[in-house]
């Protein structure tokens, strides 16, 4: 392989690097030898992740190297590779070889590595490119969750996350998980030591070597010269803890760090609510009541956990009750001025809260300890897992590990004050609640109960705690970081090595204007004033017509927020545009929901492959699945259009506080970023992120429109991509775009590389792998016609099927089936010492006042919105058996539903997405002839009748196809067979 010498370090590289590339590991390697940190910023196609591999591991072999010379020689003077950080680490070697052996000084002086990005596939993606480099000797360890690495037949079913920990936690103590019992014989095998082995690969060689894959992991973090790992694990202080992540002498690398001040101000938040503090109430009565049954037995054990005894009592258990009956009446007592908006609090009005429950700084951790003895109980006596309790419990712990994350409580709460805001709203039903990302939501009183938001507004919060670890460096990297000067001042950490990288591309590869007006004439701006004005719309409509009609292949399609894209499309139907595009391209809508959303891009992926088409229109939503996540290269994304500023909704607490916050740190320094900057940067960074998704390697070609006339402001502009701004142009009128984008086109065919056809493929592979840099054919060789298929993008992030849980399938039976990230959280404040050994009860704890009347009024369970009757009748078709697999189709699409129709899913949860779906991809009309559909088929079983208006209401040509597969799973048992024949018709004849 190539080798380049950057400042006295020579780095392996798999081809000869492009200057961009030389740059950017010049930045890195200065971060790294002179414990800096830095903001590096190179566009998607550049290979920035395989640019920050090998920099980052040849200077760490050149390090190790250096250090185990001096370990041997004894402290040979060498050129300053490591500057102050070095001279340090020098003294800190002397001072502890007077206590230790050298190896050990070695070890401790040893740097590691640690990779981090937002998902388990992009660090799926990264390590396939480690695969490839000269790098993939090095010890490398990948950390995962028990939902990606279980093995255990009995743990690996648990869907509840917090259910699953603790069920691992009771096999691990009682030595009843023969997996785990195997990994200590299992860690030395050099299987393990010989492969980079992903997510994927540890639990195949788990499977394998009967070991469980999660502490193998843990085991191999040991001695890993690099560990990679997502986000959260570093960013969330509890998560670093259980992970057992030490980072002395530590260099984190951020890839992806786009989202990295969202993540950092999720992970240092919460949310909990009234609800939450009932049902912790409710689940220590439970227990009281299992210890009241069981008086008779002098020893207490759990259940299905090797006996092991109890380790909490009932006198634990009257104070943890007296303790929550203290928080839920402080929260009842609160009085919320503000009814309709809510009242906002300093952030330390948490630890007055708190307070009132006895729960100071210092005090917490016994509560802590207490409560998880209470929850691995609750969890490991359950039967079922329909039956399992614990959660609230749960949630109530994971609050106090976030409110006290701090030793040094004077410095810590300053920084709270600071920092933070408690935001207190009347509790709200949320029932299956699913609202736009950007879309306010509609309060709905239900009770007096209260909703306390502890929500940090300083990613520099977060950033900072990582600094008092003892990390030597930081390097914070992505494709779209521009603007970078408000980005670094959102951090909080000094950052000394800045770089703004231009493209790898060249300026006749792209053509990017703004649009402002349609074909029509009239202006294209999708503000809140004008969005739903008809004229509008239509000319929005008229203007993607026109360009389906010129450019090639695969068109993208972004709007602001998924209530305008149904607003459009919804006009569009009616209008009869929608029906006029899709002649032209088969148009395919972002669902929201991912067992959807899989069917769709693949239909999608293979509209664009199939030569006879003339390509497809793909609609999404900025901040979706698709702007974030996708990768369109070469065929499958031509252009992209952006059809508005994805503001966040400006009437939203949240939004509102944080543009509040800002304004009083510019009070103290007037460099900061201002409310309305970060306002607009929000729908800045939006856009660059959808726009990221085109132009993916050095020989891909596209075009960027940006349909709104207020992208045509100065301020707007300097807040793309740096390598972006300077071929902007704009059109003042539809006839000159048309023009540019016919010459553009009609010149990238003919004189601009085409993919090499031999790297075809018939399917998407999962992770994403980045794209390739030489698959290009000599210009006499190339094919230049439009419609042959070309090299097929692949699905990254979104895909990621063992960590996702359909929203629709969660069980809305009671509060504690909600999920427990940190955005849920919430706080309260404290008091005296609590001393759990204080509370003496009387010889016959039954008798105890708190335990006297353990029946307490059941917490009324939230109602759960059925179907409506008519659909529920068509639930009763087929049966959960296995369907012949003689009469299944062999398309991906068939076999995905012939996978979801023979689990375990409840059918009327199936119903009840498949009919949101439905709902959300029809007109109102086409949707009234569906609701009659299922009636009449139901009371005739008329089967021929039914298939006529599925075609007509779910025509290929639109990208509805999938829904009429999707129907299957409705049918009478007798239908299912000529069903089936029937969809292989139909698709013989497309």
């Amino acid at each position: 392989m190539p080798e380049v010498t950057i400042n006295n370090v020579n780095v392996n590289f798999p081809f000869k690097p492009y200057s961009v590339q030389e740059e950017y590991m010049t930045k890195v390697i200065e971060c790294l030898q002179n414990s800096k940190n830095g903001v590096l910023e190179s566009p998607t196609g550049t290979g920035k992740t395989l640019s920050l591999l090998c920099s980052s591991l040849s200077w760490l072999l050149t390090k190790k190297a250096q250090l185990q010379a001096q370990s041997i020689v004894g402290g040979i003077e060498t050129p300053d590779f490591g500057g102050h950080f070095f001279k340090q680490l020098k003294n800190k070697l002397k001072d502890a070889a007077g206590n230790s052996d050298s190896s050990t000084s070695f070890n401790w002086a040893m740097p590691k590595i640690i990779y981090a990005s937002r998902t388990h596939s992009q660090l799926s993606q990264a390590m396939q490119e480690l695969k490839r480099s000269s790098y993939k000797h090095v010890n490398v360890a990948v950390l995962g969750s028990r939902d990606q690495l279980c093995i255990h037949p009995e743990v690996s079913k648990e869907t509840n996350s917090s259910n699953k920990v603790h069920m691992c936690h009771s096999k691990v103590k009682s030595r009843t998980c023969f997996y785990y019992n195997n990994v200590e014989t299992r860690k030395e095998d050099p299987f393990f030591k010989q492969e980079v082995l992903d997510i994927e690969d540890l639990v195949k060689a788990g499977q394998k070597f009967k070991c469980c894959p999660y502490f193998l992991s843990r085991e191999l973090k040991q001695n890993a010269d690099i560990t990679f790992m997502p986000y959260n694990y570093l960013l969330d202080a509890k998560s670093r803890k259980s992970q057992g992540i030490d980072l002395q002498n530590s260099i984190i690398l951020l890839d992806e760090a786009h989202n990295i001040e969202k993540t950092c101000e999720e992970a240092a938040s919460l949310q909990i609510c009234s609800t939450d503090i009932a049902m912790c109430i409710d689940e220590v009565t439970a227990v009281m009541e299992d210890m009241a049954n069981d008086v008779e037995q002098n020893d207490f054990v759990i259940e299905n956990s090797g006996n092991v005894q109890k380790d909490f009592s009932a006198d634990d258990l009257c104070i943890l009750k007296a303790m929550f009956l203290e928080l839920e009446k402080a929260i009842d007592s609160i009085k919320v001025v503000k009814c309709n908006e809510g009242d906002t609090h300093p952030g330390g009005y948490i630890f007055e809260l708190l307070e009132k429950a006895q729960l100071t700084h210092g005090k917490e951790q016994l509560v802590i300890e207490k409560l998880d003895k209470i929850v691995l109980y609750l969890t490991t006596t359950s039967t079922s897992p329909f039956t399992r309790k614990g959660n609230a419990l749960q949630k109530f712990s994971d609050l106090l590990r976030i409110v006290f994350n701090s030793s040094n409580s004077l410095y810590y709460r300053e920084k709270v004050k600071q920092c933070y805001k408690v935001y207190i709203q009347l509790e709200e039903s949320k029932k299956n609640h699913k609202y736009d990302t950007w879309e306010t939501k509609k309060t709905v009183l239900k009770n007096d109960g209260k909703v306390i938001s502890y929500w940090c507004f300083c990613p520099g919060f977060s950033m900072q705690q990582l600094m008092e670890q003892g990390v030597r460096s930081i390097v914070l990297t992505s494709g779209t970081l521009s603007p970078l000067k408000p980005f670094i001042s959102e951090l909080g950490i000094p950052i000394e090595v800045q770089l703004e990288n231009p493209h790898i591309i060249k300026g006749d590869q792209i053509c990017v204007g703004v649009l402002s007006q349609g074909p029509d004439g009239f202006p294209l701006n999708s503000s809140f004033n004008t969005r739903n004005n008809p004229k509008y719309i239509a000319s929005l409509g008229r203007t993607i017509l026109n360009f389906s009609c010129i450019i090639p292949h695969g068109l993208l399609v972004f709007f602001p927020s998924y209530s305008i894209m149904k607003k459009c499309r919804e006009e569009w139907q009616n209008t009869g545009l929608w029906t006029k595009i899709a002649e032209r391209k088969p148009i395919y809508v972002e669902s929201q929901y991912k067992d959807s959303f899989i069917n769709v891009m693949n239909e999608y992926y293979e509209k664009i492959k199939d030569p006879s088409s003339k390509g497809a229109i793909f609609m999404a939503v900025c901040r979706g699945k698709v702007s974030e996540g996708l990768d369109f290269a070469n065929a499958n994304g031509r252009a992209v259009l952006i059809t508005g500023l994805p503001f966040p909704p400006l009437k939203d607490p949240r939004i509102i506080l944080k543009q509040r916050y800002l304004e009083e740190m510019r009070t103290n320094n007037k460099e900061a970023l201002s409310g309305q900057e970060w306002y607009q940067l929000e729908a800045s960074r939006a856009v660059n992120q959808a726009i990221g998704r085109i132009i993916r390697h050095k020989n891909d070609y596209g075009a960027i429109i940006l349909c709104d006339c207020r992208f045509d402001n100065p301020g707007f502009k300097k807040h793309l991509s740096a390598w972006l701004r300077p071929y902007i142009k704009n059109f003042t009128n539809f006839g000159i775009i048309t023009k540019n984008l016919r010459d553009f086109f009609k010149y990238a065919e003919h004189d601009l590389p085409q993919p090499n056809m031999q790297y075809l493929n018939n399917s998407i592979s999962l992770p994403a792998m980045t794209a390739s840099f030489d698959t290009t054919l000599p210009r006499s060789a190339r094919n230049t016609s439009r419609h042959k298929s070309e090299v097929t993008s692949v699905i990254e992030d979104t895909f990621n099927i063992h960590s996702y849980v359909n929203e629709n399938e969660k069980n809305d039976k009671s509060i504690n089936a909600k999920k427990k990230n940190f955005s849920e959280l919430l706080a309260t404040e404290s008091k005296p010492v609590i001393n759990f050994s204080d509370c003496k009860l009387k010889e016959n704890y039954i008798t105890c006042e708190l335990t006297r009347s353990i029946i307490e009024p059941v917490i009324k369970k939230r109602k759960i919105k059925m179907l409506p009757v008519e659909f529920n009748e068509c639930l009763s078709g087929p049966s959960t058996s296995s369907v012949s697999t003689e009469n299944i189709d062999n398309s991906k699409h068939s076999q995905q539903i012939s996978e979801e129709f023979n689990n375990d899913t409840d059918k009327k949860t199936l119903g009840k997405t498949y009919l949101k779906e439905v709902k959300r991809s029809l007109s109102e009309a086409n949707y009234k002839t569906f609701t009659k559909m299922i009636q009449d088929y139901t009371k005739t079983g008329n089967l021929e009748e039914l298939l006529k208006i599925l075609e007509n209401i779910f025509p290929q040509k639109e990208g509805l196809f999938h829904l009429l597969i999707g129907f299957k799973r409705f049918l009478k048992k007798q239908h299912i067979m000529a069903f089936d024949t029937h969809i292989t018709c139909l698709k013989n004849k497309l």
